[in-house]
């Protein structure tokens, strides 16, 4: 039986939305704010409509929080969130592989449920299963091997004794250097049978009747049927496609945001 951690009956004319891979920071600060600023613009955009918002992770390309100190920038985006939530909008974020190292700032901030796992979900009586997608599926080992690392407590413990201008800089460089950080090898689709989170969708499928999987860490936007039973949905990203994913109560799609910050 599914576990029903979220469950969600929407109203008519009341919809959810799904969100991932903003990376902001990366490849720098000017063409980051660039898409920050269309990225609030979206959240303007769907405001009006919106019950819920499900951010999948890597908001932010680097994000460490210390005891005291949390990166500065882009608070356009934080700020934006905040107001969201204080108008009764409900958040909820999944950390992704970029942003793993958050722990309660967004909670007691912003007043957003952080999860560093996937999540089951029953959203007007459909199944869902969401989270960011790093690490799942077969393959991907050299990744797998360094998120054990970057979770590890006692490297958590070692990294907050670097000093915030030396530790925020290096993992910003490591960040945006690295593949084997990022997770992502290839921005082309490899087929059914070599797409990781399309193989763990299949593996899932055999355990639970799910009607969605809704992932980001991908980077592309992607719609695949899984055993004639239910549809994976990859949300793509904030860098290329200002891509996401809209629920209406009955059907989920994804969209494009076409908007400038000018318009």
């Amino acid at each position: 039986m599914i576990n029903k951690l979220i469950n969600i009956e929407l109203n008519e004319g009341e919809k959810i939305y799904f969100s991932s891979d903003n990376h902001l920071g990366a490849p720098n600060y000017d063409e980051s704010i660039i898409r920050e600023k269309r990225f609030v613009k979206w959240l303007d955009f769907i405001k009006e409509d919106a019950k819920v918002i499900f951010l999948l992770g890597d908001l932010f390309d680097f994000w460490f929080e210390y005891k005291k100190v949390v990166p500065k920038g882009f608070v356009r985006t934080l700020g934006k969130l905040a107001e969201l939530t204080d108008s009764g909008i409900q958040i909820y974020f999944f950390v992704g592989n970029h942003d793993l190292w958050m722990n309660d700032y967004f909670q007691k901030e912003l007043n957003i449920t952080v999860f560093h796992k996937p999540q089951n979900l029953s959203i007007n009586g459909k199944k869902m299963l969401i989270g960011h997608g790093d690490g799942l599926g077969p393959g991907d080992k050299g990744f797998k091997r360094m998120k054990k690392v970057f979770t590890n407590s006692f490297c958590r413990f070692l990294f907050r004794w670097i000093h915030p201008d030396v530790g925020v800089r290096l993992a910003q460089y490591l960040s945006t250097k690295n593949k084997l950080i990022s997770g992502v090898d290839d921005l082309e689709y490899k087929g059914d049978d070599n797409e990781w989170l399309v193989q763990y969708a299949k593996k899932k499928i055999k355990d639970f009747e799910y009607d969605f999987f809704i992932f980001g860490h991908r980077h592309m936007p992607l719609k695949v049927n899984i055993e004639d039973k239910a549809t994976y949905f990859n949300l793509g990203d904030w860098i290329s496609y200002y891509s996401y994913a809209e629920f209406d109560g009955k059907n989920l799609d994804l969209k494009y945001f076409k908007k400038s910050i000018n318009k």
